[in-house]
């Protein structure tokens, strides 16, 4: 068996946008390399401002796009491999969770029925009584049941709702890995925390690993295992969720988490995250140096190397906030 369940190894997807007289080479995933462990299953928060790559990371990881450089392996099968790559059987293994559930579903066909088309036409169950018994439990895991969502449209469900009928049919498969992309973006904050919970007793009851994808701070620390922080296009800072918000290693890491009221604590007019840049994906040296606070010649020189902090922390900077373990 495998030891990697994932294996994301020095990826890169670059976009060429504008005509042919003002074309721009964008950058969106630059020499990203993570990966998640198989047999133990885990959360794993991808972090960063809008544009940051989270999105463009996780469409590679699904097949919606292909890396331009780099390799991305699932259970040691890599995806560049015709040979061993079973469209099939990836379907089965890796499920998306997308940011609006009201573009998951049509307002012309019933929600359950998106539920029997994944347990039928995947071979999941055989007969549609079998898709019955099964398509029940899995809602019941989450907070739902067949006889509350049989024969009823979209339009009948608050947001919710439509994001807890919508995990449901990603675990009808049984995945090892849920992808799932801002899944709290557009829902009441009340539910929010509900979805979250929801995602740590999945976690645990299907043994299934998750990837997170948000700009939510708060719902990351609460959810995470591990956080995964991207910055233009790059990956900045990884490690144990606790350990890398409760005392950051990379100045971008810290601007992040200073951002992120806290009770008691009042807005400053200053507290604004940066403006979106093309230049800055083109950038040789440290990406985070024309607004680093900490930034020396060195940084606007070369772009640093990744650094083992130890305890799994790496960080992508010449003057880490947090010194090496030795």
């Amino acid at each position: 068996m495998a030891d990697k369940l994932l294996e994301v190894k020095n990826v890169s997807k670059i976009f060429r946008i504008g005509g042919m007289l003002s074309r721009k080479k964008i950058v969106a995933v630059d020499n990203v390399s993570l990966s998640i462990d198989a047999g133990k299953p885990v959360i794993l928060s991808i972090v960063g401002e809008s544009g940051c790559g989270k999105s463009t990371l996780c469409k590679m990881i699904l097949r919606l796009h292909d890396p331009d450089e780099g390799s991305i392996t699932l259970l040691g099968h890599d995806y560049s491999d015709k040979k061993s790559y079973d469209p099939n059987q990836f379907k089965l293994d890796v499920l998306p969770i997308f940011q609006n559930p009201y573009e998951t579903f049509s307002m012309r066909k019933t929600v359950d029925s998106y539920l029997y088309n994944t347990a039928l036409r995947l071979g999941i169950s055989k007969t549609k009584s079998e898709a019955d018994k099964l398509i029940d439990e899995t809602l019941h895991n989450v907070g739902m049941s067949l006889q509350v969502v049989k024969g009823k449209y979209m339009t009948q469900f608050s947001g919710g709702e439509l994001q807890r009928i919508s995990i449901a049919r990603a675990l009808i498969t049984r995945p090892k890995l849920i992808i799932a992309d801002e899944p709290v973006a557009a829902i009441d904050a009340s539910m929010k925390m509900n979805i979250v919970n929801l995602f740590k007793d999945l976690k645990e009851q299907y043994q299934v690993s998750f990837i997170y994808i948000t700009h939510d701070l708060s719902t990351a620390y609460y959810v995470s295992d591990y956080i995964a922080t991207l910055y233009r296009g790059g990956l900045i800072e990884y490690g144990p969720a606790k350990e890398l918000m409760d005392s950051p290693a990379h100045p971008y890491t810290e601007l992040l988490m200073n951002a992120v009221p806290r009770v008691g604590d009042k807005w400053k007019d200053n507290m604004v995250m940066p403006d979106m840049e093309d230049k800055e994906y083109s950038i040789t040296y440290c990406k985070f140096a024309p607004r680093c606070p900490y930034a020396t010649d060195e940084c606007r020189k070369s772009r640093p190397s990744m650094v083992d902090l130890g305890q799994e922390r790496q960080v992508l900077c010449y003057h880490s906030l947090v010194q090496p373990q030795k």
